[in-house]
């Protein structure tokens, strides 16, 4: 975590702490809902859960602990607040599946299995055609070619 934002294995080979036992600290901090991102050198990088870890953990800071908080994380208020935006309008979008999108989407996985379907059989009938033909080498092979008389 920043502000020195090592990895597990660096901590590890300084302090001789097992891998699993940094982990298992870790795993704990992030079902408190404390932020432990797996890459700080990039929080844009970060995964949701994290980023949402970080907007729940703001929501109710001023202007001034938030820039404390920022400058301990090693983030930018911006970032926090781009995530806040794609967290609210995220869920307002998943919300809104209205009838005309869910007709579409029955529409594309009719298709889509339609397709599937063709493919199979197109397969199924190539690997007969390639099986013919490599019968028929086989067979010329052993009998000879077509003699004609």
């Amino acid at each position: 975590m920043p502000p020195n934002s090592q990895t597990v294995q660096q901590i590890s080979q300084e302090s001789s702490i097992p891998y699993g036992t940094l982990y298992a600290w870790k795993t704990k901090y992030q079902q408190k809902g404390i932020s432990v991102p797996a890459d700080s050198s990039n929080p844009d990088k970060w995964s949701g859960k994290n980023k949402l870890a970080v907007v729940i953990e703001t929501a109710s800071l001023n202007s001034a602990e938030l820039s404390e908080y920022c400058r301990k994380k090693g983030l930018y208020p911006e970032q926090i607040s781009r995530w806040k935006d794609g967290a609210i309008s995220g869920n307002e979008n998943s919300s809104k599946l209205t009838k005309a999108n869910k007709k579409e989407l029955q529409q594309l996985k009719k298709r889509n299995h339609k397709i599937e379907k063709e493919l199979t059989r197109k397969e199924k009938a190539l690997a007969e055609a390639a099986a013919l033909l490599i019968l028929q080498k086989k067979a010329q092979v052993i009998w000879g070619g077509v003699e004609e008389e």
